[in-house]
Formats: C-alpha cells, sequence, structure tokens
C-alpha cells in the first residue's frame, strides 16, 4: 500500500467525487499528476481522473454536483474540466482506454503512468497500479519517457518532460534526454499556446535560470524562442562576463535568486539575498506582490522572469561600433521592447502579459539612469524624476526595479563586488520607499480637473488641455506647487509659452 499526503478538504472531494461515480456505476481512478504529487508530499492542485464513461457527459453532471464551472478541454480526446471554488482545484476527466494497465502504459513519462483506485484513495492510501515503473522512477527523482511513441503522439511532450523535470527537481533519463533531442525539432507541430504555457510554468519554478539551461541543452529553446537564441555568441563590452545569449538567462538565474522566499544555502547567493532583503525588510506585502497572479496560473514572478529573458533581444540587430572602436548598443531597449512584443503576441500572450514585458525591456536600463551625480558619486533621483518613472512605467514599475538588479548581476557575473551591489539595492529601497511611503511624489492627488482647466482658460477639448495637465501634475509631484491657484498659475503660463512658441514658429 503506498500512503497519499492528501490535505482534509482534498480528501473530503474525492469522497464526493466517489460517491458521484458510484451512484452512475462508473469505475473511476486517480491518475497522473494527482497521484505523483500525493506521493511526493506536494501541493494538490489538480484532481487527475481516468474514468470508465464519457466526460463529455459527466463532466457537465459533475459540475452541477459540486456546483463549479464546465469546460471542454479538447473534444476530440473527450476530455473534460471542472473547476471548483471551494477548494480550489480543477478536476480533469479522461476516459479509460480499454483496461486501466494499457491506458497507462499509452500515456508519455512513467511518473504520470500510475493509478489508483478513487474510493481507495480518499482513504489516504491506496495500492498502485503501476506498469511502467513510476514509483521507482519517483524515487530515484527521474523523468522517463515510456517510450519513443510517446513524443510521436504529440510533439509538446519533449517540452512537457523538461518542464516537469524542472518544476519536480528531477534529472532526465540519458535515454529520454536522447530522445527528446531527437524530437525536438517537431516542437513547431503544438499549438503555440501548450508551448507558450509550458515555458511560463518553467519561468513560474525557483529553478527557472536552470530550466532554461536544460530547455537550451535539449535543443528546445531555440525552437521556443528562436529570436532569443539569435544572441548566442554576439560579444559585449568588458564590463560584461558574458554574451548577450547567456547574459539574458544569466539574469533569469538572478531573479530566481532575488526572489526566492528562502534565502540561498548557497554562501555567495546568500549573502546578495541577504543584502535585498534586509534592506527591503519593511516591505511586507513583497511576497504577495510576487505571487499574484497577473493570468491564472501565471504569478507576477514568471511574467518578470519573462522580461528578464527579453530584455536584451534587440542588443544583436543594434550592434555597432563608434570611431574610437567602443562597442554600443544604441537604441537597443526601443527595438527591443518592439521586439518581444511580437515574440509574445506569435505565442499568443495575453494583452497585459505583452504590455508588462515591453514596458520592462523599454525601462530596465532607467533605474540606474535615475540617480544624480554627485561628489560621492551617484544621488538619489529627484522627486520628479521619480514621478515620471512611475508615470511611464505603471504596473510594470516595481518590476523593472528588479529586473535591474538581475542586470546588474547578470553583468557582472562573478566578479561582483558588495559595495556595487549594496549601493544598487540601496537606491531600489529608496525609489520603493518613496512609492509605497510617499504616495504625494509618485501619484499625487489631482488640484486641477479637465473641466475646471477648460473653463478657467477658455479651452476647448484636446490634446493640448492633457499636456497642461500633465505639466501641473508633474511639478506637483516635485514639490513645487501645493495649491489649486498654484496650479492654475502654472497652466496659465505654460498655455502662455505654448501660444507663444506657436506664434514665433507661425502655427495657426
Amino acid at each position: 500500500m503506498a500512503e497519499l499526503t492528501i490535505g482534509p478538504e482534498v480528501r473530503a472531494l474525492l469522497a464526493r467525487l466517489d460517491g458521484f461515480f458510484r451512484d452512475r456505476g462508473v469505475g473511476a481512478y486517480v491518475v497522473g499528476g494527482f497521484l505523483r504529487d500525493a506521493l511526493l508530499g506536494r501541493d494538490i492542485r489538480d484532481v487527475d481522473l481516468s474514468v470508465a464513461g464519457d466526460p463529455l457527459t459527466l463532466g457537465p453532471e459533475l459540475a452541477d454536483a459540486l456546483d463549479g464551472r464546465y469546460f471542454p478541454l479538447a473534444e476530440e480526446r473527450r476530455m473534460t474540466r471542472v473547476l471548483l471554488a471551494e477548494p480550489k482545484v480543477y478536476i480533469d476527466l479522461l476516459p479509460l482506454r480499454g483496461d486501466v494497465e494499457s491506458d497507462l502504459r499509452g500515456r508519455d513519462f512513467t511518473i504520470d503512468a500510475m493509478a489508483a483506485p478513487l474510493g481507495r484513495a480518499a482513504a489516504g492510501a491506496a495500492a498502485l497500479i503501476d506498469p511502467t515503473g513510476g514509483r521507482d522512477d519517483l524515487r530515484r527523482r527521474l523523468v522517463r519517457v515510456i517510450g519513443a511513441e510517446a513524443f510521436q503522439a504529440d510533439p509538446l511532450r519533449p517540452l512537457r518532460g523538461a518542464r516537469l523535470a524542472v518544476e519536480l527537481d528531477f534529472e532526465v533519463d540519458p535515454d529520454t534526454v536522447e530522445l527528446i533531442r531527437q524530437h525536438a525539432g517537431a516542437l513547431a507541430q503544438a499549438a503555440v499556446e501548450r508551448q507558450r504555457d509550458e515555458l511560463m510554468r518553467v519561468l513560474a519554478t525557483p529553478r527557472a535560470g536552470l530550466g532554461l539551461r536544460l530547455l537550451d541543452d535539449l535543443g528546445l529553446l531555440e525552437r521556443l524562442l528562436p529570436e532569443l537564441t539569435d544572441s548566442r555568441g554576439v560579444e559585449q563590452p568588458k564590463e560584461h562576463y558574458w554574451d548577450v545569449f547567456d547574459h539574458s538567462l544569466e539574469a533569469v538565474g538572478k531573479l530566481d535568486i532575488l526572489l526566492a522566499e528562502e534565502e540561498p544555502r548557497d554562501r555567495r547567493r546568500r549573502r546578495l539575498w541577504r543584502e535585498l532583503w534586509g534592506q527591503l525588510a519593511w516591505w511586507e506585502g513583497a511576497r504577495a506582490y510576487f505571487r499574484e497572479e497577473v493570468l491564472a496560473e501565471r504569478p507576477r514572478s514568471a511574467v518578470l522572469k519573462l522580461g528578464g529573458l527579453l530584455h536584451d533581444i534587440a542588443k544583436p540587430e543594434t550592434k555597432t561600433f563608434d570611431a574610437t572602436g567602443r562597442m554600443r548598443f544604441f537604441g537597443h531597449t526601443d527595438v527591443g521592447a518592439e521586439k518581444a512584443g511580437r515574440v509574445l503576441r506569435r505565442l499568443r500572450f495575453s494583452a497585459r502579459e505583452v504590455a508588462l514585458v515591453q514596458t520592462m525591456v523599454k525601462a530596465h536600463l532607467r533605474p540606474m539612469q535615475m540617480g544624480q551625480p554627485s561628489p560621492a558619486g551617484q544621488g538619489p533621483p529627484t522627486r520628479r524624476a521619480l514621478y515620471r518613472y512611475f508615470r511611464d512605467c505603471g504596473d510594470a514599475a516595481i518590476d523593472t526595479l528588479f529586473l535591474s538588479l538581475a542586470d546588474h548581476l547578470a553583468t557582472v557575473g562573478p566578479r561582483v563586488r558588495m559595495s556595487g551591489w549594496r549601493q544598487h539595492v540601496a537606491l531600489v529601497n529608496y525609489i520603493l520607499t518613496k512609492r509605497f511611503q510617499e504616495e504625494e511624489v509618485t501619484s499625487p492627488a489631482k488640484l486641477l480637473g479637465g473641466d475646471e482647466l477648460m473653463a478657467e482658460l477658455n479651452l476647448s477639448p484636446g490634446p493640448l488641455v492633457g499636456r497642461l495637465l500633465e505639466t501641473v501634475r508633474e511639478a506637483q509631484a516635485a514639490g513645487e506647487i501645493s495649491t489649486r491657484e498654484e496650479a492654475l498659475a502654472l497652466a496659465r503660463a505654460a498655455l502662455a509659452d505654448v501660444q507663444r512658441r506657436r506664434g514665433v514658429e507661425g502655427e495657426p
């Protein structure tokens, strides 16, 4: 008998599911990721069931019985999903193909090719049906494909196997490695949405940097993101330890360190982490911020790492040399934002994800450019610079600060100096403090409305009104004005300046 680690809420759900299928005379087994995670003691998010019936009929009935929502996932495979609010889990139904053992042999990886009767699983222990040795592979922490035909049946499975290894922190079986390399070229035949989702699940792990290295080693990354692999071997100035390609992957690896919820075991990584979260100890909402789901099952941390992966994607085409022979990448942030947008739209990312990543790519140098020169080096940003930064970056402003930190570490590599790191962290800490503790700097209260401004200055609706309001708001954020009267006076002066320049330039 195998002991299954299942919380009381999920165990109660299994009992209800068992009753539902028994009432209909339908045999049901827990399978796949649910059983694997229950054996490993991982959190349960999905309940995978193989049923001796038609999920397209059973799914809607189950949704009604459990007050859930029904979704047909893949009608050609008769796969359906029921989403529950409490407990918040998915129930995926697949039809049994023949007897349970032959059904399991038709799956992809051994660790997902185990089953147990639903009723027994609800009791917390069950005799496993394990025809391919999945339990042994779990003990060995190994991802092993059942056979080459699994990759022939679904071109996404090589990528899925790599993702499983990253999520579980497992190794890929050597024979499976060779089979993945042989079948990597077929990845393009899989729906881009499925490719995207596997990539984001890799990025959502605390091992995303290592995961990308694995994808690259297996020949999958170049199929998934050919635009990124074009940067392989593109050299950078001597300040950079790695070429553009390795720098991009290292940036993701550094974000793994910075976003870790527990301090790393490695001594050097631990020093970097402690410096960051020592200075940011006041930010109580940091963990929740990066866990926030931008889209279902796509946390902000994963979108940030996607920005880290693509932040220098335009360096190959913007690389030039000036008259002194110095290497330059003029415009790589603007060109990169456009290029990243094309990549993400090709992979069918949401509009919000595209906007977040494009903003990060475009603005990733700004945090370090905001400081003021001082005799001691770089001073803190002005109030005006802070306002402009948060205005321009919006929802991506905080993420871009963390990208700038990762970019720093991925630039210097093992040559990192704690003094330079401490200064960069202090800058980010200063900016975040202003964001959370002095909102009048980054988001000042409105002194004037558009209708009011138009009435006072006898203006018609148009872009000029917006520009005048922004002039007022920026001056307010900078601490130059604080009252309605001062705001009106500034708007009048700005309008007079506009009219004077139009007259000089001969504009109508």
